[in-house]
């Protein structure tokens, strides 16, 4: 089955809408896009990638893309943002055996080369920016990590990012064994990276609510690795997305 993405309709929020069919997902999915309102011809704009906690359209913990665009982030910092949905609980990783459970192939193979075959993008490194919390905190991570000379820079928020076992919050299907899990593991990855890692500050950890110890742990593996990162200890409200740390998250992403 080949990849088939629909042109763009838009929704009741005004989010450009693609339908996506693709061999790597159960069913469609969707590939919603944030603009600024009025974009210069000719000009590119970098792309944050705004990471889902659940599957399909899920809201049990707020829709990341609508903050932003309560917060007017796409104006104000001249930003495309991008949030695809997924059919399974997000884990960002390929099943070691399930054709229809590659969340990491999907998203590297089916989305942002779409995005960046579609719009008006800033190529490379720069142009290509990872956001989340909780599940997809540990996805920009872990994709950043995988990927470093691909993505320029992943902020997460209040992540389970210390995980050595996938034995909690849905992993469990998701990766399918421990050895795959392994693959994806932050704290070995930084270990593996940590080399690529020292030249500039690519990550953040912007506060908590739920995962403090996992923070404090990763942040302390990144400073002992000598890995330039910021660091925020601070407890910003409940595990949401309108929780008021999206703005301080962006802003990293985009900070010189």
């Amino acid at each position: 089955m080949k990849v088939e993405v629909s042109k763009a309709a838009r929704d009741k929020d005004g989010f450009f809408v693609h339908e996506v069919e693709s061999p790597y997902q159960k069913g469609k999915t969707q590939i919603y896009v944030l603009t600024p309102d009025n974009m210069d011809d000719g000009k590119k704009y970098p792309v944050v990638y705004v990471l889902p906690v659940e599957p399909g359209n899920g809201t049990r913990w707020g829709n990341g893309l609508l903050e932003i665009k309560k917060l007017d982030l796409h104006n104000k910092l001249g930003l495309i943002f991008v949030m695809p949905t997924f059919s399974d609980w997000p884990w960002y990783c390929d099943h070691p055996t399930d054709p229809v459970l590659r969340q990491e192939t999907y998203f590297l193979e089916v989305v942002v080369a779409f995005i960046e075959k579609t719009y008006p993008v800033v190529p490379g490194q720069p142009g290509r920016l990872l956001l989340g919390f909780s599940k997809s905190g540990w996805g920009a991570f872990a994709l950043l990590l995988r990927h470093p000379d691909f993505f320029g820079r992943a902020a997460a928020w209040d992540a389970p990012l210390n995980m050595a076992a996938p034995n909690q919050f849905g992993m469990g299907p998701i990766f399918g064994t421990q050895a795959n899990f392994e693959k994806y593991q932050i704290s070995a990855l930084l270990t593996n990276q940590a080399a690529k890692l020292k030249t500039s500050r690519r990550l953040a950890m912007i506060g908590y609510d739920s995962f403090r110890p996992h923070h404090q742990a990763i942040h302390e593996q990144m400073a002992r690795l000598e890995i330039p990162h910021e660091y925020r200890d601070v407890r910003q409200g409940k595990h949401d997305w309108r929780s008021g740390w999206l703005e301080g998250a962006v802003k990293f992403l985009v900070s010189k």
